[in-house]
């Protein structure tokens, strides 16, 4: 049940009865037609904004327009009153009959609040993609948060999505790596080394270094770079990624596909993008002019292979072959999207750290000319997190060496508060990560705010149970009374807001909104609690009334399976006590 909808699709019926009678002309487009919650809870259950845009195309004055459909919304019995505000707003207040129909179909539904709007379009969302060098660290878990909330927001919503790892495999990044791990697996044989400048001196390539020795013994000791290097690299890379793999599983992120950029060099994969970009007319040979301020590295002044990104939107039209034959780094990001769009995708979402704006515009340039202009391509900037304790910035990782680990994290407070708090503010917008503040048992403290809230919920099942009185779903919604008090009434009007607003978030790609609704959803939850603090007739439990606890209950029940569905989209698990 989508009450939102449902009441919009209401007005779109009045309004096209307004066109079939002569009120309005034909022809009026109504898809900007929208029934949403007023501002003010004052002004009624839901406001349509019909009459303000439609009083332009239609040449009539917003008032009329509102007067017209206000007359023919209130003979529906979902319609209590409809009445007419400002210059033509129209505000609704729904029948009472509507809220115990609401309970119920939280009660009972297979999923309350899933929807089918994606109609099965395959999405691919690409997040993480650290390089294989080392252990997560927190600069990267803002981004597979977000990733994989949106990931669980989109599959609640009707899409079909493969979630992604990019392993960036195939740069010198990994040949400093593999150099790194033969420096441990020398010193596993207790040998002196020197560690160069730039190299990967953290604690965690010691159990590399053990397990080369343990799988190669002393052959390698002594050997030429030549000789050990293609054996290390694989060896290293392999073992890095499994390090990540069970990083990213404490955090509760997995991923279906991991995708190997060393996989499209030597196979043509990446000489079929170019070629599929060159075949139409978009790539040429020239010379860049130099950018303004820090110059890139692949930037030369020397004739280059040249791809046309200008044409689709970009500042500047970018390299992908050096005049040395190399490709640049953003060929095999070409090539990896190529195969995207060949594998079928209708979508593409990629995360990236904050530190790739500059990347956007080039890789939906590329998409979009690849595609024909066919596959959407969202790209998602996951903004720096800072994180803080006891009032000062958070210590580096010694494990590490020179960044704080996921790890560390989570050792501080675990995966539900790091998840959740991730999510209290939009993607795009900086982050503070203070470990007092997010254990804080406070209304300040979202996280703690709703998993309050639920296990209050299930204090009061707890108890009825213990009263001998049923709340499984099935009880409940037989036992929906009506709601009489506004606090109660503004608990389901909160309930009656989810459908809604998941399809809302799915739709701009911003799971922040769903922690945001469980934080206002667990305010009324908790007020209408506190009410029955003054007035015992508002208490969910009703000593020695099982008729009137169990209508009550369904109403905190209602708000709980809320609850535990947005969490489970968030990838938190719901408490139900807290000690």
């Amino acid at each position: 049940m989508n009450l939102f909808a449902d009441i919009r699709a209401l007005v779109v019926k009045a309004l096209t009865d307004m066109t079939e009678s002569g009120v309005l002309p034909g022809g009026l487009d109504l898809g900007n037609v929208t029934v949403e919650p007023p501002r003010d809870p004052g002004h009624g259950d839901m406001a349509t904004n019909a009459a303000m845009v439609l009083a332009g195309p239609a040449g009539a004055r917003p008032r009329d327009i509102a007067t017209a459909l206000a007359a023919r919304l209130a003979e529906d019995p979902r319609i209590d009153q409809a009445e007419v505000a400002g210059p033509g707003f129209l505000n609704l207040r729904l029948a009472a009959s509507v809220w115990p129909d609401l309970v119920r179909a939280a009660l009972t539904a297979d999923g309350f609040g899933r929807s089918a709007m994606g109609q099965g379009a395959k999405v691919n969302v690409e997040y993480v993609s650290t390089n294989p060098t080392g252990p997560v660290h927190v600069g990267h878990v803002r981004g597979a948060v977000f990733g994989d909330a949106l990931a669980s927001l989109l599959a609640y919503t009707g899409h079909e999505v493969t979630r992604e790892y990019y392993i960036n495999d195939g740069g010198a990044q990994v040949d400093t790596l593999a150099r790194s791990a033969y420096l441990r697996y020398l010193e596993a044989h207790d040998l002196s080394v020197d560690w160069p400048e730039g190299s990967y001196p953290g604690d965690y390539l010691i159990e590399v270094g053990e397990a080369l020795k343990s799988e190669y013994g002393d052959s390698l000791v002594g050997k030429d770079e030549g000789e050990w290097l293609p054996i290390v690299r694989p060896f290293a890379t392999d073992r890095m990624m499994d390090l990540i793999r069970d990083d990213l599983a404490a955090l509760g992120v997995r991923h279906d596909v991991f995708f190997s950029e060393k996989s499209l060099y030597g196979t043509g994969r990446i000489e079929a993008a170019i070629a599929d970009l060159e075949g139409k007319g978009l790539i040429y040979k020239g010379t860049l002019e130099p950018p303004k301020g820090k110059i890139p590295e692949d930037w030369e002044p020397r004739e280059q292979t040249l791809f046309r990104s200008t044409e689709y939107g970009d500042d500047v039209d970018r390299p992908i072959r050096k005049s040395d034959g190399a490709w640049t780094y953003f060929a095999p990001d070409i090539a990896y999207h190529y195969d995207k769009i060949e594998r079928g995708f209708d979508q593409l979402i990629d995360v990236f750290g904050a530190d790739h704006g500059g990347y956007v515009k080039r890789m939906k340039a590329a998409v979009a000319a690849l595609s024909e202009n066919r596959v959407p391509v969202d790209i998602k900037l996951a903004q720096i997190v800072k994180l803080w304790k006891d009032g000062e910035p958070f210590k580096m990782s010694k494990r590490a060496g020179t960044f704080i680990t996921l790890r560390d994290l989570l050792d501080q407070v675990g995966p539900d508060v790091t998840r959740f708090h991730m999510l209290t503010r939009k993607n795009d917008a900086p982050l503070d990560f203070d470990f007092d503040k997010v254990l804080e048992q406070s209304k300040d403290n979202p996280v703690f705010y709703v998993q309050y809230a639920n296990a209050r919920i299930h204090s009061v099942l707890r108890r009825a149970r213990e009263a001998g009185i049923a709340v499984d779903e099935s009880a409940l919604a037989g036992a929906v009374g009506a709601l009489e008090h506004e606090a109660e009434i503004g608990l389901a009007r909160k309930i009656a807001e989810w459908p809604r607003l998941v399809e809302i978030a799915a739709r701009t790609h911003e799971p922040h909104r769903v922690a945001f609704y469980l934080y206002d959803l667990a305010s009324d939850l908790h007020a209408l609690w506190n009410r029955g603090n003054e007035e015992p007739a508002l208490r969910f439990f009703q000593e020695g009334d099982a008729a009137t606890s169990q209508a009550k209950i369904a109403l905190a029940r209602a708000a709980g399976v809320v609850i535990g569905e947005g969490l489970g989209i968030l990838g938190v698990v719901p408490v139900e006590e807290m000690r």
